[in-house]
């Protein structure tokens, strides 16, 4: 079973901050077909909502300082972010912002887990989250690339309430047994300047088209198309402004 709308502990919304938003909503609308609109006020800074159909699916918005590297954000539902901001601290995180409230969207917060992975926090008001997820051009999957994985097993669960699956290849994360996610154990293959994150990987119809139209578009291939056994064919994909995201297809 997948999650296919905003749930408590669940992912919710995902982000870009990025140098260039318009160089990268071109180079997103040519994988996924996305539509952008972008945020008139002042006060909103840029902030762009991408929609397929009229669902809105993820956000790109500008980089928050000179020098912050282009990355996507995975945000995770709470139903009080100043609590969940408490778990992560007493959990061995640390928090980097908030909790704040964004207009009468919701109140968020920008933490991370003890390994110095990010994440946001997400109480929504006007705004639940995601209209869309799992289908093509949507958020499918939250992975946590990380070099130890024990930590990470004890950290989110005290923090969101995930279950986490008996395996000791690629734990997956659970909320009620609907999987979203898994941890991805870096090992010596993983250059030492790559930090723990967290990877969103977006569903394709076609993975092996998909890679071929992001390096068409600027992107490069930071893992080509692989077939997982028993599992779904993926690539890893590296924007033109320099921030990594996954593509899926199960049964491929």
């Amino acid at each position: 079973m997948r999650l296919t709308a905003p749930v408590p502990g669940g992912p919710c919304w995902i982000e870009l901050s990025t140098s260039d938003v318009q160089a990268a909503t071109s180079f997103y609308a040519t994988l996924f077909g996305w539509r952008c609109e972008t945020d008139p006020r002042e006060e909103a800074g840029g902030y762009t909502t991408a929609h397929l159909g009229d669902a809105r699916v993820a956000a790109l918005s500008p980089v928050y300082q000179p020098g912050q590297p282009p990355a996507w954000t995975v945000s995770f539902a709470t139903e009080d972010a100043d609590a969940s901001a408490g778990k992560v601290t007493a959990a061995g995180g640390s928090l980097l912002v908030g909790p704040m409230d964004i207009f009468d969207q919701g109140r968020f917060a920008v933490a991370a887990d003890p390994s110095g992975a990010a994440f946001s926090l997400w109480q929504g008001r006007a705004f639940a989250g995601a209209d869309l997820f799992n289908d093509a051009g949507t958020l499918g999957w939250a992975e946590l690339v990380t070099r130890e994985a024990a930590p990470a097993l004890a950290f989110y669960p005290a923090v969101l309430g995930w279950t986490v699956s008996a395996s000791e290849t690629y734990p997956q994360w659970g909320i009620d047994g609907a999987d979203f996610g898994g941890v991805l154990t870096m090992d010596e293959t993983f250059p030492p300047q790559v930090r723990p994150h967290w990877l969103p990987y977006f569903v394709v119809t076609d993975v092996d088209a998909t890679a071929a139209s992001a390096r068409g578009a600027g992107g490069d291939l930071l893992m080509p198309p692989t077939s997982i056994p028993q599992g779904p064919r993926i690539a890893v994909i590296r924007d033109p402004q320099g921030a990594a995201f996954g593509i899926h297809r199960t049964g491929q």
